[in-house]
Order: structure tokens, then sequence, then C-alpha cells
């Protein structure tokens, strides 16, 4: 059954945010482990060499982006919706689909929040909760695109299409 005005698909800020996001946070763990000289120096109350402080700060800047981007994204869901799940999948999938995206979005405000928090605070337990977070994260981003993918190639939906392509609205 289709809603009046449903979307059946993203729109093209969506799919914007959902691919700058993405590449952001591929950076973010490619870099992170930039950021551990700096904090170490700081924790012992000395000072960084200026490279590691570079590094950090790169680190920091593009958490605190990947964050003011993922309330954006959130902001722009709430106002726009998101298409369906397709029609003939199961109940356990449609609900597997969405404890995902309920786990990355909690990862995409969650990571750069835990960071600023032991960053600028010095909070050190959200600094371990970070770190521990980072393997999980790399699953979770893995698992939801081998999804995507099985969708697409075995499943043969428009789930992975309707990401990289806008779409309107259904007609009232």
């Amino acid at each position: 059954m289709t809603v009046a005005n449903e979307p059946t698909g993203y729109t093209a800020m969506q799919i914007l945010l959902h691919w700058v996001i993405a590449a952001l946070i591929v950076l973010q763990l490619i870099i992170g482990e930039d950021i551990k000289p700096a904090y170490r120096a700081f924790s012992r109350g000395t000072e960084p060499v200026a490279g590691d402080i570079f590094n950090a700060n790169i680190h920091v800047y593009v958490g605190l982006a990947v964050l003011v981007l993922a309330i954006w994204r959130f902001a722009v869901r709430l106002r726009d919706g998101v298409p369906a799940a397709p029609p003939d999948e199961s109940v356990l999938l449609k609900r597997i689909a969405a404890s995902a995206h309920l786990v990355l979005y909690l990862f995409i405000f969650g990571m750069p929040i835990t960071g600023g928090l032991a960053w600028y605070f010095g909070f050190g337990a959200m600094g371990e909760l970070h770190e521990l977070a980072k393997p999980v994260i790399i699953v979770v981003v893995g698992l939801h695109a081998a999804a995507a993918l099985w969708q697409h190639f075995y499943v043969k939906s428009d789930v992975l299409v309707r990401m990289l392509r806008p779409a309107g609205r259904r007609a009232p």
C-alpha cells in the first residue's frame, strides 16, 4: 500500500549528505590514530609537537563536521521522510533494516559526541568508549554496505539505486 505524498526515493540532499558523511567516516577511520600522540601529550600535561596537533585538529574538525552534517541529515529525514522498504520484503528483514539504520544514526551522533567530550573536556571514559566503538562501527558500516549490495545483486530491489539517484514523491 502506498501513501499519498510518500517518498519513492531519497532526495538529492539526503543522498548528498549520506555520501559526504560516509566519506568523512571512512576518512576518520583512516586518520583516527593520528590524534593519539597529541591526546597522550595533553593527558600527561606536556605540549604535543606541532605535527601532532595538526593531525589531531583534522580528526577533531572532521568529527565535528560529521556531527553537524548528521544533525542536518536527521532534520532533512524528518522533513522529507524516507521511502518504504520494498513491498515484498519480509517483516524480519524490515525490522533488521530499521534496527541497522538506528544503530548507524547512533554511531554518526555518538562517535563525534564521545570524541568531543574526551578531547575538549578531558572525559577519559568517553575517550575509551569512543575508541572501543571504532571496530564496532567498522563492522556495522561493512554490514550496511554488504546488505545494500545483497539487496541490489541478489534480491534485485531498488534499495541501493535509490541512494544513488534522487526520486520524487507519489502523486496524492
